[in-house]
């Protein structure tokens, strides 16, 4: 996922690290993609041997430098190949470590359960807020267009799925707690 959207990026005019950071950050599109900062500077090198990408120029900052990459042709084709393979693998991922979880339910207390269940909703409420406040920020700009609005909707429809599937998961536990654990009390 980090050497294609870096590539993408270059795609659109040279830019260095720092640059590529600002730009996953202010669209929180760091937080949908799991791109860590590190990640971008490591992939930059890597690239580099790779002849993906070239160092355009070297700019001073204070007592900074700065190395601002572009895409080398063999970025480019790079570029086409790791997106056409993205498009082409299944979009859809299940929340594994919770369905892994929910199977061994019956060995924490119940009132754990609970606990950590809204604990998750929480985190989940947190993301959504913030993906939509990325959305807001991605609005002024220029390249947010009809697929970009489709695919922030697409994410605001898996977070709002799984919120249901956890409050009903709560519901449930609640209105069965017997079901999962002997003898457990539900508050």
């Amino acid at each position: 996922m980090t050497r294609l959207m870096v590539l993408g990026l270059l795609t659109k005019n040279p830019m260095s690290g720092y640059e590529m950071q600002q730009i996953l950050q202010q669209s929180k599109t760091d937080t949908w993609a799991g791109i860590l900062p590190g990640s971008i500077y490591h992939a930059l090198k890597t690239m580099e041997k790779e002849e993906l990408v070239e160092i355009e120029s070297v700019e001073q900052t204070g007592h900074r430098t700065k190395a601002v990459y572009r895409i080398t042709g063999q970025g480019r084709q790079e570029f086409v190949k790791l997106l056409e393979k993205a498009l082409r693998q299944s979009s859809v991922t299940f929340p594994t470590t919770t369905y892994t979880a929910i199977t061994f339910l019956h060995a924490l207390p119940i009132d754990t359960v609970l606990d950590a269940l809204a604990e998750q909703r929480r985190m989940i409420e947190q993301q959504y807020e913030m993906m939509k406040a990325g959305e807001q920020q991605k609005e002024s700009y220029k390249d947010y267009t009809e697929i970009v609005q489709l695919t922030f909707q697409n994410m605001y429809d898996h977070y709002e799925i799984q919120l249901k599937f956890l409050a009903q998961l709560e519901e449930l536990i609640r209105k069965h707690p017997h079901l999962f654990s002997e003898g457990s009390k539900v508050q």
